[in-house]
């Protein structure tokens, strides 16, 4: 008896690089999946709470409170707003909308693992530019590679995994010179976290350039990696393309309902934003006492550099004593790297310490 026969191009998509999860009596240090070490907050329990007695109802299909809030925050008109099912949904839906066999998309690599897929399940050819020696988007590598058949440029800034971010003026230009009739997403998931930036500047590069997309997450600094929302800005038309190719029930009221609380309290965001740039500031320090660079982080993870030493034997090795980091070259590095998100002080000192038993 055959199998069931599948889609060829199913072949060619990656399985996304999941962390590890390790057994151990001790506590566990979860330092792999950049998440915040801070749950919701108060009023942001209070509205998940909200929603437990309408969950025989089915949630909002245009995300309409989600996307008013969005809009008063950025300024915006909510017909410019996109919601997604974290963003990665949104990165998908995008590759259904735009893409298509004989079109190209073009964006750096290592960077956020999701990107690949995006050729993969449309048929399209894609580009890759390497960063430069300091971990960093080489944007006049990545204009030189636009063709006529480019559809897509992705720009992860900061950076994942590498930590790096750009100024505002150099992703200004670097989207001016390109041609207008294709896409340019500039992820910023881990915007709030640059000290480059305010995350409010590179909102006004979508009065300039019509074709550029702002990608942002409830995930990161809003601490609702679990319940899974993100948003994009960009002209109306791409909200449009994307909401007509997912299903319109993608994004659950108590995800609606929390991240419409979250992004009111944009004092907790400064908040959390302090801590982490001061536990930034004391793993990075530590970090180079012992001898390992670093590439200069704008973000809520390290990326770092070991040297000789062996990735999976130190990798393992922290694993086996409960602190879980994320392996390089799982993400696209070259051998002999780690990525380790920052947690809470006392978090980050058992992972230093753990470290030193392996250095």
């Amino acid at each position: 008896m055959s199998g069931i026969e599948f889609n060829r191009r199913l072949e060619a998509i990656p399985v996304y690089p999941v962390a590890d999860s390790y057994g151990h009596d001790g506590e566990l240090v979860k330092l792999a999946s950049n998440e915040t070490p801070w749950g919701p907050s108060p009023p942001v329990m209070g509205a998940i709470q909200g929603q437990l007695e309408t969950l025989n109802r089915y949630p909002d299909p245009d995300k309409s409170v989600l996307r008013r809030r969005i809009a008063e925050r950025t300024g915006l008109s909510s017909e410019r707003v996109a919601v997604g099912n974290g963003s990665c949904e949104i990165l998908l839906a995008a590759a259904d909308a735009l893409l298509e066999p004989g079109a190209e998309l073009v964006y750096a690599w290592p960077s956020f693992s999701i990107y690949p897929h995006l050729a993969a399940q449309s048929g399209a050819r894609a580009v890759t530019v390497p960063l430069d020696s300091d971990g960093r988007h080489d944007l006049e590598a990545m204009a030189r590679e636009v063709t006529a058949a480019t559809r897509l440029v992705l720009v992860c800034n900061p950076n994942n995994p590498t930590a790096t971010a750009l100024p505002v003026d150099e992703i200004d230009a670097f989207v001016g010179e390109l041609p207008r009739n294709l896409a340019v997403i500039l992820d910023e998931a881990y915007v709030e976290f640059s000290t480059l930036q305010d995350p409010d500047d590179s909102l006004d590069l979508l009065e300039r350039h019509p074709n550029l997309v702002l990608l942002r997450t409830f995930s990161k600094v809003y601490g609702l990696c679990g319940l899974r929302a993100g948003y994009a800005l960009g002209p109306e038309s791409f909200r449009s393309a994307v909401d007509r190719v997912r299903q319109p029930f993608s994004v659950n009221a108590i995800a609606q309902a929390a991240a419409a609380e979250a992004i009111r309290h944009q004092d907790e965001v400064e908040r959390r934003v302090e801590h982490t740039v001061i536990e930034r500031v004391h793993v990075e320090s530590e970090l180079a006492e012992r001898g390992l660079d670093t590439t200069e982080s704008q973000a809520n993870f390290s990326w770092v550099a070991l040297g000789d030493r062996d990735e999976d034997a130190i990798v393992k090795g922290l694993a086996e004593l409960g602190v879980i980091v994320r392996a390089g070259k799982a993400l696209g590095g070259e051998e002999g790297r780690l990525r380790v998100t920052y947690g809470t002080r006392r978090e980050n000192d058992r992972f230093l310490a753990t470290l030193d038993t392996l250095l």
